[in-house]
Order: structure tokens, then C-alpha cells, then sequence
């Protein structure tokens, strides 16, 4: 009786929405925000919110709620303690993309979980934890420049049912709109069963979402959906609920990310895709401890659970795996080997980053693994890893990236060292490939046929693998990973590569190319090809939203779209995904087919530490260079090389070292693997300034792969060095 009741609401729920939103509109109590706007071509998800194109990275208080480490639990959550964390968001994360705060469970219930509702059955925050209200916390987070996220249930609280509160806007009660007879639901079968045949139903959870808009609320957490939960679709059926959460939500007037949760039922994943942003796909990570989590508890299951999930991943449709609890050694419970981990998997799953660390609290070790921003560019980038084989623990996880190259990550699931082996075959390619390690910032070589690692327990690597001696990458303008705006589209052209190109760009549209990536911050030439039948268009580029330099295109002024041209210029990327957008504000600009981006130059630091120093060289402060150090002493014998510098092909290659003569203008040895190069005269300032960084060039050859660039001289000083520039 139960499955065809819920059978018969799930259709009538359809009906219910037309009624409600075309007959009996209930207005929202707040003021209109606007949606985004911009199309993200990639696999359709019926919701249409606006938001959740990208993972979301933030922080989340519940797990400072569930342990019980001293000082925290349940009690911890409130006003004061959600501002501070937002303060050291905004001063530590969030130029790193961080931005969400948010309010899990008890934020509507006092210290004894007593939940409080206003006179319409509506949740209303506890006065002892925020004497401000939730919109006076919204305020705070916004002027930080960060969203607001807040936490409810499915179904109809027992004390809203005991109360029977009126519902908002109409004549009903809440007695009037649950199933009869009472069944309970959720993940913890706690509230009563709404139903949806009934509009008032519809009404109530647009009351509650007009109000978590008026509040300034940016995203919501709906927990304990089923199925899963714990529960099956014969126990507990929420998806009903998820429909009317999601167009309450879409009519409040204000983009709000969707967020279900937790341990979700897979057999329902069109459901989760339709009406949700995001949804967890196992249970709490938190392991309910002395700690916030533990490997075995929170953890290695993961690496199991995911793998249904993965081809689900992407815009609009995003595979949560809970919190991000590596921020704190003191507090998270696990090592640093298995905090990196821990990111490197929610990473290649391009999961949400949101950490659940105090962040009052988060150490040195934290901060790297939290910020580093190549990871997060993988994160970001949206393509979820397979892995290759789970058939023992030493396992190796991949992902194509649309540019050609490979995101890999090597992990070590046992309690003891192993090695673990990436073998190019079974990544889909074969000879020799250039491999980057993302964690260290540091180019590795390159390697034929595959590339290993010993890891010690729980370890990992995360790599960047590209085939071949490839010295450029190309992305193409109709890739699933850009964003098409306006009036653009995705139009046949036999002449371009891939046999298409984005056109009607221009009056306000555009294409923005995504995930543009950068070994090194730097200046990298970009070749754009375009079609212009018209008598030279132009069109603005914007590189990470910044200023728009105007490109004046070449026209073949015959009306032929058809034939694709180039043109080059130099452009400014930061380490890891950058964006490049082609637009023009009024009047047409060319079509676009793709643009390629040339790898250029690599940068070393002189005081990395896989390089080797002699004799008195050694590591010193300098505010001005790069990394906020340089190798001083070089001289007498004393030298640095520095090892593991790339080059795709043999052949020579532009050399500038950056470094500091503060004498009358020093001299060095340069020497190539092993044999001197060349003697470089270098400018001195005569000022006895050892803190002003200058360059000169040279040209060096190198072999294919790895080679070692030393500076040295045999007798007397030779200048300080910051770095070199390949």
C-alpha cells in the first residue's frame, strides 16, 4: 500500500508544481536575486539553479559538532564561532577559492537538540547560539565575500504536527498535508511523511525556502534522504520531498545550491541528477571519536564506494564525499601521509572541498594541503578518475584530460611500503610521456613506458602525465569543460579540428575556455584560430577574469566561414587551471575553433629540494625572489645544481637566470650535465644590495628528458641564485 501510495504522489507532485506555481503562486517575503546566466555545454541536468557548474569549497561545522575532542561537540556550534571561522576563511583560504560557510544540524534546536519553530511551523534559529539570527551570520559571510549554507530534514517535524501550525499564505494546516495514515521518514524515520498530492504540501516548503532566502541562505543541505540512509525504498521514500526542496528553492527568487544527503541509494541516480546539485554517496566521514576522523573508519572505504558514482560527476551533478578533515595533525586523527591522501582522492573525484577542521586551528602541513593550488585546479576541473585495476591496494587512478595530457594519482592502501607502478599502456598511450608531480610543484622527467613510486602506508602521489614530446596543448572551443554564453552556440565546420567551432559570439556572448593549464606562473604564447569570412573582426580576451586585451582579426572578406586562420599573443597564466574568455561587448566577433597554448617555459627554484648544493652554497631568506629564498656562498668551489630540468626534445633552449650581485659585477661557471656551458658575466649593482633579483640570458643545450644546470665558480665569489627559467 505504502510503495503505491508514494507511486501516486511522485506523479501527482508533477501536477501539484503546475498548480502552484501557475494558480496559486505563493509570493516570496523577500526581494529578488538574480540567476546566473551563463550556459555550461556538457551532459543536461534538469535543474536549472544556476549554481554548481564547479565543486564547492568551503567549511562545514559538523564536524566540529560530532567529536569529542576537547572543547567541541555538540554545544560548540554558534554565532561567534561560525564568524571566526569565516575570518580565517577569508584570510587564509580564500584566495584559493574557498567561500562557503556552512550551518550543519542544531542551528534551529538548543543545547538539549530541542528543536524551535515559528508560528507557521517554519525553523527558527536557537536564540542562545544566534541571538542575531541567521541573516545577521549571512551578513558577516557575505561582506567576507563568502556564501552562506545552511542544514534541514526531509518530511514534517513531529512538533510541527503536534502543533499544527498554519501554513503560510494559505488556509491549510499543517495536520492537512501529511500521508494518513502517520508514517514516519527520513534516514532516521523521525518526521512524518508529507503528502505531495495535497498543494498546501508544495506551499509549506516554499515557505521555509522564501525564508532561508530572505535570510541571504546561498545553500542547503537536505539530510537523511532516502532512499539510502540507511533505508530502502520500502522503509522511507524522500524523493518527493527532493523535488519540492528543489523548486522551492528555484521560486524563492535566489540561486541556492541543493546538497543531498547522506550515503545515497545509486538506483535512484536520475533522481539525485534531475532536482540536486550534489549528493553524498557514502556514510559520515567523521569517525564519532576522540578525533575529528581515522583512516579505517573515514577513509579507505571510500576508495571502494565512489567507484559506482564516478561517471556521474560534472557540472550541475557533483559526488560528494564528505568532509575534508586534514587541516590540523592535532585534531584530525590520521598522518600526514594519509592527509594527503585523504585530497588527493577527493581531488581526482573533483569532489567539493569543504574542510571540517577548526580553522583557528589548521597547522603548516594543513595550510600546503589545503592551498596548493595545482591540486585544486584538478579538483576544479571536473574530470572524475577511474581507477585502473582495484585488485590489490597498490592501485593507480586516472583521468584524460580534453588538453591531451593525464591527471594520475598512485596510492599505497597498505599498512606498509610498496611500490606502485603507472603503466602508459593502460592509460590509453604508449612511448615515452614528461610526468610533473602536482603535490611538489616539480617537474619529475620523462619516462618511457611507465613511472614508479615507492609509498610508504596510506601514501600517494599525484601526478601530470603528457605523451610524448608534446611542447603544446590544445583546447578545443567546444569542449564540454567551457562555458557558452549569450547567444553562442556550437555550429558544424568541416574545415576546423574536431569538426566543430563556437559562433555567434559577440553583443554581450561569448566562450570562455576552462581549464587552461600552466606548469609555471608566466607569460605563455597562445596561437587562437578563428574564422572571419567578414573584413576583420575584432573580439576582447580575458585571461581569469582580468583586464580584456582587443585582438584585430584578419578577415578573408568572402563570406567564407569555412577557413581557419591564427593568431598569436602572449598572455599571463598562474600555476595549475587558468581561464581564457573570447568575447565582444557589442558588434560580431570571428568564430572560434580552438586556441593552443605552447608549455614554454619552465621555472626551477635554485633552492628546491630535490637540488644538490657543494660545499659552502646554502639555503638563504631574500624577500625579493621567488619562494622568498635564493642559494647564497656559491664560490670557492661551492655550487648549485640544480637536477631534474625537462626538455621535450634534444636541441638548445633559452636559459635566464634570476639572481642577486649586489658587488661591482661577478662572474660564474654554468655547466650543463656535468660539463661547463659556458662563463656568464653577470651585473653587479655595486650597492652591497643582496635583495634585488635581475636576469640575464644565455642559450644551453639540453638533452631529451632530464638534465642537471649548475652554477659554480672555481675561485672567487659568483652571485646569489633565486632560480632559472627554461
Amino acid at each position: 500500500m505504502y510503495l503505491h501510495q508514494n507511486l501516486l504522489r511522485l506523479i501527482a507532485v508533477v501536477l501539484c508544481a503546475f498548480f502552484i506555481t501557475g494558480i496559486l503562486f505563493i509570493a516570496p517575503d523577500h526581494a529578488t536575486a538574480a540567476h546566473a546566466s551563463s550556459q555550461i555545454i556538457h551532459r543536461p541536468s534538469t535543474i536549472s539553479n544556476g549554481v554548481g557548474q564547479k565543486p564547492y569549497m568551503g567549511w562545514s561545522s559538523w564536524s566540529l559538532e560530532s567529536t569529542n575532542y576537547s572543547g567541541y561537540n555538540t554545544i560548540w556550534l554558534n554565532a561567534a564561532h561560525v564568524k571566526a571561522q569565516s575570518d580565517v576563511m577569508h584570510q587564509k583560504l580564500q584566495s584559493h577559492g574557498y567561500q562557503d560557510i556552512n550551518i550543519d544540524a542544531g542551528w534551529w534546536m538548543d543545547s538539549n537538540w530541542k528543536t524551535e519553530f515559528d508560528s507557521y511551523g517554519r525553523p527558527s534559529p536557537d536564540a542562545s547560539r544566534f541571538p542575531a539570527g541567521i541573516s545577521d551570520i549571512a551578513t558577516y559571510v557575505h561582506n567576507n565575500g563568502q556564501k552562506l549554507g545552511i542544514y534541514y530534514n526531509p518530511g514534517m517535524d513531529v512538533q510541527v504536527y503536534n502543533q499544527n501550525y498554519p501554513i503560510y499564505g494559505t488556509s491549510c494546516h499543517a495536520q492537512d498535508i501529511v500521508v494518513k495514515p502517520l508514517t514516519k521518514t527520513d534516514g532516521w524515520l523521525g518526521n512524518y511523511a508529507i503528502d505531495y498530492t495535497n498543494p498546501c504540501a508544495q506551499a509549506y516548503i516554499n515557505s521555509i525556502a522564501n525564508q532561508f532566502a530572505s535570510w541571504g541562505v546561498d545553500f542547503l543541505k537536505l539530510d537523511g534522504v532516502t532512499p539510502g540512509s540507511d533505508q530502502s525504498v520500502n522503509s522511507s521514500d524522500n524523493r518527493p520531498d527532493v523535488q519540492a526542496w528543489s523548486l522551492a528553492l528555484q521560486q524563492s527568487g535566489r540561486a541556492i545550491w541543493l546538497e543531498l544527503s547522506w550515503s545515497l541509494d545509486h538506483n535512484y541516480l536520475s533522481t539525485w541528477q534531475q532536482y540536486a546539485n550534489g549528493w553524498r554517496i557514502d556514510t559520515d566521514v567523521e569517525c564519532y571519536c576522540s578525533s575529528l576522523v581515522t583512516w579505517n573508519k573515514s577513509i579507505k572505504a571510500r576508495f571502494n564506494d565512489v567507484v559506482p558514482w564516478i561517471n556521474s560527476a560534472g557540472p550541475g551533478s557533483w559526488n560528494d564525499l564528505d568532509s575534508l578533515d586534514i587541516g590540523s595533525g592535532t585534531m584530525d586523527g590520521i598522518s600526514q601521509d594519509e592527509r594527503q591522501t585523504y585530497m588527493t582522492l577527493w581531488a581526482i573525484e573533483s569532489a567539493p572541498l569543504y574542510t571540517g577542521d577548526d580553522l583557528t586551528q589548521v597547522d603548516s602541513y594543513g595550510t600546503s594541503l589545503l592551498t596548493n593550488d595545482e591540486v585544486i585546479a584538478v579538483d576544479q576541473s571536473g574530470h572524475a578518475a577511474h581507477p585502473v585495476s582495484q585488485a590489490s591496494n597498490q592501485q593507480v587512478w586516472f583521468a584524460n584530460n580534453t588538453d591531451g595530457s593525464y591527471t594520475v594519482a598512485l596510492f599505497n592502501l597498505d599498512s606498509s611500503s610498496a611500490t606502485v607502478t603507472a603503466n602508459w599502456s593502460e592509460l590509453g598511450f604508449s612511448g615515452s610521456a614528461t610526468v610533473r608531480d602536482l603535490w611538489s610543484h616539480s617537474e619529475l622527467g620523462s619516462f618511457n613506458n611507465n613511472f614508479s613510486a615507492t609509498l610508504g602506508a596510506h601514501a600517494s602521489r599525484l601526478l601530470r602525465i603528457i605523451p610524448g614530446n608534446t611542447s603544446t596543448l590544445s583546447y578545443e572551443a567546444e569542449s564540454a569543460d567551457n562555458s557558452i554564453g549569450g547567444g553562442a552556440s556550437v555550429v558544424s565546420c568541416s574545415a576546423c579540428s574536431g569538426g566543430q567551432k563556437v559562433g555567434n559570439i559577440g553583443s554581450g556572448a561569448y566562450v570562455q575556455l576552462n581549464n587552461i593549464y600552466a606548469n609555471s606562473a608566466g607569460t605563455a604564447t597562445i596561437s587562437v584560430y578563428y574564422i572571419d569570412g567578414d573584413t576583420g573582426r575584432s573580439a576582447q580576451l580575458s585571461v581569469n577574469g582580468g583586464s580584456a586585451t582587443t585582438l584585430n582579426f584578419h578577415g578573408t572578406n568572402n563570406n567564407n566561414w569555412d577557413t581557419v586562420q591564427s593568431m598569436n599573443i602572449a598572455v599571463s597564466l598562474h600555476v595549475g587551471s587558468n581561464s581564457i574568455k573570447i568575447f565582444s561587448s557589442s558588434g560580431w566577433a570571428p568564430d572560434i575553433d580552438r586556441i593552443v597554448v605552447s608549455t614554454g617555459a619552465v621555472s626551477y627554484e635554485a633552492e628546491a629540494s630535490g637540488n644538490t648544493l657543494g660545499g659552502s652554497a646554502s639555503v638563504v631568506n631574500c624577500s625579493a625572489c621567488s619562494g622568498g629564498h635564493k642559494i647564497g656562498n656559491i664560490g670557492n668551489g661551492a655550487y648549485v645544481q640544480v637536477n631534474n630540468v625537462h626538455a621535450n626534445s634534444a636541441g638548445d633552449y633559452t636559459l635566464t637566470l634570476y639572481y642577486i650581485d649586489g658587488d661591482t659585477g661577478r662572474s660564474g661557471q654554468l655547466s650543463v650535465n656535468g660539463t661547463v656551458a659556458s662563463t656568464i658575466n653577470f651585473h653587479g649593482t655595486n650597492d652591497n644590495n643582496w635583495n634585488y633579483v635581475q636576469a640575464i640570458t644565455t642559450t644551453v643545450t639540453l638533452n631529451a628528458g632530464t638534465n642537471t644546470i649548475s652554477l659554480a665558480s672555481p675561485s672567487g665569489w659568483t652571485v646569489d641564485l633565486d632560480r632559472i627559467v627554461v
